[in-house]
């Protein structure tokens, strides 16, 4: 049994990634994020991140898993391929690794740029932030919230014209209500 089979086995019996369920959108999601952030070569290396996670697939799986999420294989900066998968909304890709900089980039200029378009107010309560926007604007903002990956922001939900974000630290609104006001460039 090979080490990462191991720690998964582990992880299942310890209950380790006990905040993503077993679900198929939950192991789609984490294949996406490990695309993202992890320069992956083969299914089989694949297989073992997953598996290090607690999430044991078959390679046939995988595969599949692969195939729905849109998962393409592109040569990387170094020059071999690594598997890749698509951004939602536009035919740019989430490059792992080197290009993790660039990427990282393009989400904080858009999260910028659709804070300056958008954002209408800001009120901090708690680890809890609520962003208000034009009539139909709340879901863009969200999405560059969520794109940029703030270390300080769990998640975001977007209604009409409101963004909800909610924050790590039990009293971190007020900071990142202030960080969105700063990405605006408004100061009241």
């Amino acid at each position: 049994m090979s080490a990462a089979r191991q720690r998964a086995a582990e992880a299942v019996t310890t209950g380790r990634r006990s905040d993503a369920p077993a679900t198929k959108a939950a192991r789609h999601a984490r294949i996406i994020e490990l695309l993202a952030w992890t320069p992956v070569h083969s299914q089989s290396e694949l297989v073992d991140l997953l598996a290090a996670d607690g999430l044991v697939v078959t390679q046939a799986t995988l595969s599949r898993d692969l195939d729905e999420i849109g998962a393409v294989r592109l040569r990387s900066a170094g020059g071999g391929f690594v598997y890749v998968v698509p951004r939602d909304g536009d035919d740019a890709v989430s490059r792992p690794t080197s290009d993790r900089v660039q990427t990282a980039s393009a989400a904080h200029a858009r999260l910028i740029r659709m804070a300056g378009e958008l954002l209408v107010s800001v009120r901090a309560s708690g680890n809890i932030v609520v962003a208000r926007t034009p009539p139909g604007g709340a879901h863009l903002l969200a999405g560059a919230i969520d794109h940029a990956d703030l270390a300080t922001v769990i998640g975001t939900v977007a209604g009409d014209d409101t963004v909800l974000c909610v924050c790590r630290d039990p009293d971190g609104g007020a900071d990142v209500a202030e960080q969105l006001l700063h990405l605006s460039d408004r100061k009241t």
